[in-house]
């Protein structure tokens, strides 16, 4: 069983069941329940809006000469870092092609150095090949292999006639 009751800003529902107690015998339970009552519309007047003139919605306007001060310093400001960039850049020049002209040689130089590199290499292979021995010995020394006849030019025209 149900019943409710509205008193002041809270609506009360009392709901009625049954329960058994720790001994076990039905008992009557009754359950209190406060519910806030739901919002009802009211009507308000809507504030009236005051009116603005003119003068008011217009942002206040800067005179002439002091936007024309704002953008001479502005383009001044510009200027002088212009002039700064300027000057690092003709004092980074003559570095860039200092260090251009050193490039140049230095690679060079690496081409003339792999080149006598590999004929080293190539004449270290020979040193150590024991059929070109005797070719090697040959020719870092004045030494003529025994067996070798040494073949001498001569010029004909140079010589008298017998």
């Amino acid at each position: 069983m149900v019943s409710a009751s509205v008193s002041g800003n809270l609506q009360r529902a009392i709901y009625e069941s049954t329960d058994r107690d720790d001994n076990g015998s039905l008992q009557q339970v009754f359950f209190e329940m406060n519910a806030i009552p739901t919002p009802r519309p009211t009507r308000q007047p809507l504030p009236t809006r005051r009116r603005v003139t003119r003068q008011e919605r217009r942002p206040r306007r800067h005179s002439y000469s002091v936007v024309a001060g704002e953008i001479t310093a502005k383009l001044v400001v510009n200027v002088i870092l212009c002039t700064a960039a300027i000057a690092g850049l003709a004092q980074l020049l003559p570095y860039h092609f200092s260090q251009r002209a050193k490039l140049q040689e230095v690679r060079a130089e690496v081409k003339r150095t792999q080149s006598r590199v590999k004929k080293l290499r190539n004449d270290f292979g020979e040193a150590f090949d024991p059929a070109q021995a005797r070719q090697v010995m040959q020719d870092q020394s004045y030494r003529v292999d025994p067996n070798q006849r040494q073949v001498v030019w001569e010029d004909r025209r140079r010589m008298p006639d017998n």
